[in-house]
């Protein structure tokens, strides 16, 4: 009797247990797998202007002075801590060996900074987006607007700069990979509202040499030495006149003094 009751109560309790247990199962979902985040993007390279213009072209002269200037600073920012960009168009060493008149040593410093920010661009411009600033210029560059824009035209590929007392061309892309881009020009870029609004104008040519006579040819001192030359005959033939007249005259008289 006691082991019945006991199988009975063992019974009852696995009963009772189990949709404990079942329900415990079905409210415990499996943990969910974590999603993986996506690798951040990689940060562009850093642009070191001064290392680039060191060995891409002869361009020390205009190195020293973006140096000197501390300008150097201001594209080195505008070239890696925007999103704009940066153009700068440098001139090659011949073109500040070949700027006589007017000289950059009668400019104070603050004038030569203005000049060096007027050589770039705060964006970033390909070859290709120069013929849509033709239509739109004066664009204004990293010294200002006004005397310190620069206009642009782009005859068949070409891109000509005029600053208004200056003109000049790219004459090669030195580098234009998104955010700088480098161009080389022929010509210091001189702002309008440094040296004025007159553009300087074009020497006149040398005069050609003067060439000496060739012994052949005749000279104007042989011309009038033919002309005495020429009026001896009638001088002589004047002098016999008078010589004549004067025998008649004194054969006449002598008649004359005969017949008395």
């Amino acid at each position: 009797m006691e082991f019945s009751v006991l199988i009975v109560l063992s019974s009852a309790l696995l009963f009772a247990c189990a949709p404990l247990a079942y329900a415990q199962k079905v409210a415990s979902p499996p943990a969910p797998t974590p999603t993986p985040s996506p690798a951040p993007a990689p940060s562009p390279p850093y642009v070191n202007l001064t290392l680039l213009l060191s060995v891409a072209g002869p361009f020390q002269n205009f190195l020293n002075y973006l140096e000197s200037t501390k300008v150097i600073d201001t594209f080195q920012n505008q070239a890696n801590n925007t999103d704009e960009g940066i153009t700068i168009f440098v001139p090659k060493d011949d073109a500040f060996k070949n700027l006589k008149n007017p000289s950059l040593s009668n400019l104070t410093q603050d004038q030569l900074k203005q000049l060096i920010l007027f050589h770039a661009l705060p964006h970033f411009y390909s070859l290709s987006d120069f013929k849509n600033l033709s239509q739109v210029s004066p664009i204004s560059t990293f010294a200002g607007a006004g005397g310190y824009a620069l206009n642009f035209t782009d005859s068949s590929g070409t891109v000509h700069l005029d600053s208004g007392w200056s003109k000049t061309k790219v004459s090669s892309s030195v580098h234009a990979t998104d955010p700088v881009a480098i161009y080389q020009v022929d010509k210091v870029l001189l702002p309008e509202a440094i040296f004025g609004t007159d553009i300087p104008p074009t020497p006149a040519p040398a005069p050609a040499p003067e060439t000496s006579p060739t012994a052949d040819s005749p000279t104007s001192d042989d011309t009038t030495g033919s002309s005495p030359a020429n009026s001896l005959p009638n001088s002589s033939f004047r002098i016999n006149g008078v010589g004549i007249w004067s025998q008649l005259v004194l054969g006449i008289a002598g008649v004359v003094v005969l017949f008395l």
